[in-house]
């Protein structure tokens, strides 16, 4: 598989430049970290939560985890994992866990965390386990600018 036609397509549409990466089959962003020779702060990981609302796309280097109790407070709501099987329905042209941080692309919203504004180029899954899109952190950043971001995760 390569990057999930709604990605190559949102990204285009952007007018982004971006490159993509092949690299052996990982199973979680440490080991896709590992396996393309990147730094782990530099790869995005990407989280689907919900609640009564709704979807919410978090997004947070993969160096960290999503707090959520710190994001409930900060938007005062009740957020959950969502099950692989809504994962499945929301990002019907992507393998499970290696969704895009491109909430927008697929109608969901979407909120980060700001150290990913510090970013001088970030890589991140294209919808398979296989390939990672590259580009500019400045880029990512502009694609994000309609979405609330804070301090949201802690360490691993």
């Amino acid at each position: 598989m390569t990057i999930a036609k709604t990605v190559q397509w949102y990204l285009e549409a952007n007018g982004v430049s971006y490159e993509t990466l092949q690299h052996p089959y990982s199973r979680s962003s440490a080991e896709t970290a590992d396996v393309a020779f990147i730094w782990e702060d530099q790869l995005v990981k990407t989280v689907l939560l919900e609640d009564e609302r709704g979807y919410l796309l978090a997004i947070v280097p993969a160096s960290y985890r999503v707090d959520l109790k710190k994001l409930e407070r900060q938007l005062n709501r009740k957020l959950e994992l969502a099950s692989e099987a809504e994962l499945a329905d929301v990002f019907p042209d992507c393998e499970i866990g290696a969704l895009p941080p491109l909430g927008h692309a697929y109608g969901i919203p979407t909120v980060y965390d700001d150290r990913l504004r510090r970013l001088s180029c970030v890589y991140f899954e294209g919808g398979d386990h296989c390939d990672l899109i590259y580009m500019g952190g400045r880029e990512f950043i502009d694609l994000l600018r309609d979405s609330p971001h804070g301090d949201l995760c802690r360490a691993v």
